[in-house]
């Protein structure tokens, strides 16, 4: 069972509350819209993948509950291979509480993740894989370090998302290196990244540390900067008006799998996530804000 990507990490469920302003403590609400499903960063690039055509497998663990049942049913209907998730028994799957900000689109997430064992993947089950692509976004550090051994030609890409042991386990074991500016910011203990010294500074010690072929440091409605051995680069968000931002970045680095594997240079791949991403947030709901491929071709 061959797939082109594989993506490791995190699942959840998602509740998204739509509000009129982020709630002040100790008060009653009452909102008339709430947006279930799938999330979680590699979960749901998977997702992605899996719609937009791409033989892809998701590897991560999640309860035997009823939300872990969800969520394989979910994958499978994207069309993302399960053989690598786990439904752990007595494990409660990690859920997601999400309050939008209706104003300007902006979440804030808060996750019942429970503690266990790490995900552990077979050398039988990796090698019936083959993955040409790997994406892994920190939350399953033995697994992913397994999976970059077993296919050290496979290109690798990290959603570093924040500094924690797995972003930092994997940042110098990986091909790309694409993370958010909270990550950038607290690996080089800068307190902004506004202006263009300051960013060109942010990759130099990203690269300096981890030495991967290509860094994209991400900076929502800003934009982003990379340097994919050409120097440095910017490109400016595309102007929409958000409506809700989660699961934006996920969908950003699963549109980077799409052109990883496909072969295109970066300038393309960083163009085609960054439409994506776009798209994603002018509509409510993470994995549901997920964009057909066609619309997103047909914007560049």
């Amino acid at each position: 069972m061959a797939v082109d990507v594989l993506c490791i990490g995190h699942a959840a469920f998602d509740n998204s509350l739509f509000l009129d302003g982020f709630p002040r403590e100790n008060q009653k609400l009452e909102v008339a819209d709430l947006c279930s499903g799938g999330g979680g960063p590699a979960a749901n690039a998977a997702c992605l993948l899996g719609r937009w055509g791409v033989a892809c497998a998701f590897a991560g663990v999640v309860g035997d509950d009823r939300y872990g049942q969800q969520l394989r049913a979910e994958f499978e209907s994207a069309g993302v291979k399960t053989s690598c998730l786990e439904l752990r028994p007595g494990h409660l799957t990690p859920v997601s509480t999400i309050l939008v900000n209706t104003r300007n689109g902006s979440r804030t997430i808060i996750n019942r993740k429970a503690m266990t064992a790490p995900l552990a993947l077979s050398s039988g089950a990796l090698a019936r894989l083959a993955p040409r692509v790997i994406l892994a976004d920190g939350h399953e550090l033995p697994a992913a370090l397994a999976a970059l051994e077993a296919w050290p030609q496979a290109l690798s890409i990290l959603d570093a998302g924040s500094q924690r042991e797995g972003t930092l386990g994997l940042a110098g074991a990986v091909t790309a290196l694409v993370a958010s500016e909270r990550f950038a910011l607290q690996v080089t203990g800068r307190g902004d990244l506004q202006s263009e010294g300051a960013q060109r500074e942010a990759l130099r010690v990203l690269q300096e540390r981890f030495a991967p072929r290509v860094v994209v440091v991400t900076l929502g409605e800003r934009g982003l900067i990379a340097d994919w051995g050409e120097g440095f680069h910017s490109r400016p968000a595309e102007a929409v008006v958000a409506v809700d931002t989660t699961g934006a970045g996920d969908i950003f680095h699963g549109a980077v799998a799409y052109g990883v594997l496909r072969g295109w240079a970066w300038p393309a791949i960083l163009d085609l996530a960054s439409r994506a991403a776009a798209r994603s947030v002018t509509r409510r709901g993470g994995r549901q804000s997920i964009p057909d491929l066609a619309e997103v071709l047909a914007a560049t």
